[in-house]
C-alpha cells in the first residue's frame, strides 16, 4: 500500500493565490477610479455597523503603497500555504479573515482598520508554529524560511507606529497559533522506520537475526527451499547402482 503523498504540486498551488492577489487589485481600482467611500467600510472598533469590515477590510487599502506593501507577502504565504497544506488552507484563510477580523473589533480602540495585513500575520504565523508542532523536516524548513523572511513583522504587533493597526497585526499573529493548535488533521506527518513502530518485534526482523545476544554478526545458512518433493524421492531410485545379469546359451552347430 503506497503512502499518501502530501506535497503535491498543482496549478491551483498558484492560481488561488493569484485569485486572491486580483480581487485585491480589482477591489483597489474601483476605490480609486469609481468611489474612493468604500474605504468606510473597514473594521470600526465596538461599533455595530463597523462588523461588516470584519469581511470586507482585507480588500480596502490606503493607497498603492498599502497594496503593494501587503500583496508581495500575501501571494508567497498563499503559495506556501495552498502547497504544504492544501487541505485546510482555506479553512485557514477564511476562517483566519473572520477569527482575526473579530478579535481587532474587540480589542482595539477606535480607527478605520482596513488592509490585508491582518491575513499576513495570520499565513506567518500558522505556517510558522504549524511547522514546529507538526515535526517533519520539510514542514521545519518552511518555518525558519518564513521566519528569515518576515521575522521582523513581530515588531509591528506592538504600537510602535501611528496610523498601523497594530491590533489587526497582534490579532493575525494570536489567531495563526490558535490554528496551529487547533488543525492537526490532514497535515504530513514525519515518516516512521519500521523499527519505530509500536508493534516492532525485534525477534521477527530478518537483519536483527543476523546478530547474537552479544552484538556479533552471524553469518547465517541459506536455507533450500523443496518446490517438488515427489522428485526428491525418486531421485535416489535413479541413483541406485543396477545389477545385470547376462545368460550365456551354447551353440548347438
Amino acid at each position: 500500500m503506497s503512502k499518501p503523498q502530501h506535497f503535491k504540486y498543482s496549478n491551483n498551488i498558484v492560481i488561488y493565490p493569484l485569485m486572491i492577489l486580483f480581487v485585491n487589485w480589482l477591489v483597489f481600482w474601483y476605490q480609486i477610479r469609481i468611489d474612493s467611500g468604500i474605504k468606510a467600510f473597514g473594521i470600526r472598533p465596538q461599533k455595530l455597523e463597523g462588523l461588516i469590515g470584519i469581511v470586507t477590510s482585507p480588500f480596502l487599502h490606503g493607497d498603492i503603497n498599502h497594496i503593494y506593501n501587503n500583496s508581495i507577502p500575501l501571494f508567497v504565504l498563499t503559495v506556501a500555504l495552498f502547497y504544504f497544506y492544501s487541505k485546510i488552507a482555506w479553512k485557514v484563510i477564511g476562517f483566519g479573515v473572520v477569527l482575526s477580523g473579530f478579535m481587532t473589533w474587540l480589542i482595539a480602540s477606535s480607527g478605520n482598520h482596513i488592509g490585508a495585513s491582518g491575513l499576513v500575520y495570520v499565513l506567518v504565523s500558522f505556517i510558522f508554529f504549524k511547522g514546529i508542532f507538526a515535526k517533519h523536516y520539510r514542514l521545519i524548513a518552511l518555518s525558519l524560511v518564513v521566519i528569515f523572511l518576515y521575522g521582523s513583522m513581530i515588531w509591528y504587533v506592538f504600537p510602535i507606529k501611528s496610523g498601523m493597526s497594530w491590533e489587526g497585526h497582534l490579532s493575525g499573529l494570536i489567531t495563526g497559533l490558535v490554528f496551529a493548535l487547533i488543525f492537526r488533521k490532514q497535515v504530513a506527518k514525519p515518516d516512521r522506520y519500521k523499527w519505530e513502530q509500536p508493534d516492532y518485534n525485534e525477534d521477527d526482523d530478518p537483519f536483527m537475526k543476523h546478530f547474537d545476544e552479544n552484538g556479533n554478526f552471524i553469518e547465517l545458512e541459506p536455507e533450500v527451499e523443496i518446490e517438488n518433493e515427489s522428485e526428491l524421492e525418486i531421485e535416489p531410485e535413479i541413483n541406485q547402482a543396477q545389477t545385470i545379469n547376462y545368460i550365456f546359451k551354447k551353440n548347438e552347430d
